[in-house]
């Protein structure tokens, strides 16, 4: 069996995670708030506004607390001139490995709040489909991104 990728993404993942996580959960209380007025319209049991509150509590403490540290844990990287090696997840682990001739073409992407924390992430296309590797330091997703076109053009040039 092969060991484990070694790389890991930058440790400014967290907190934008958790940034991430923070928004999401705002978003959420959209629901109990949306029941609370229709509870009020309609006459629907109040318990239930409180009983969605709590639950909406137990999400958002997980988006923002939990989550961003075990995927931060969990997620590594590897790139050699054969391949790309990702390696994700906590219950079901999935490794994908992408041969460097199927690789199409790197992106890298940056929103407002990737920017923010000075992060990029890398997309890799190939015809299957595309892969990420989420939240790179800027010049750690730029180094990756060069070093993946020129390891697939070598690989292309070599074919």
């Amino acid at each position: 069996m092969r060991d484990n990728p070694e790389q890991r993404i930058d440790a400014k993942a967290v907190p934008y995670w958790r940034w991430c996580g923070a928004i999401e959960s705002v978003l959420l209380l959209l629901v109990p708030a949306g029941y609370h007025f229709a509870q009020r319209y309609w006459h629907w049991p109040g318990w239930i506004t409180f009983v969605l509150l709590g639950l909406t509590f137990i999400y958002a403490v997980y988006l923002i607390l939990i989550r961003p540290v075990i995927t931060w844990q969990t997620w590594r990287y590897e790139v050699s001139e054969p391949e790309i090696d990702l390696l994700h997840g906590v219950f079901v682990k999935t490794r994908t490995l992408i041969p460097m001739v199927r690789v199409q073409h790197v992106d890298t992407e940056q929103g407002p709040l990737l920017r923010r924390f000075g992060l990029s992430s890398v997309t890799i296309s190939t015809a299957a489909g595309s892969h990420q590797i989420p939240a790179l330091a800027d010049e750690a997703a730029a180094l990756l991104r060069d070093q993946i076109s020129v390891l697939a053009r070598v690989v292309d040039e070599d074919v």
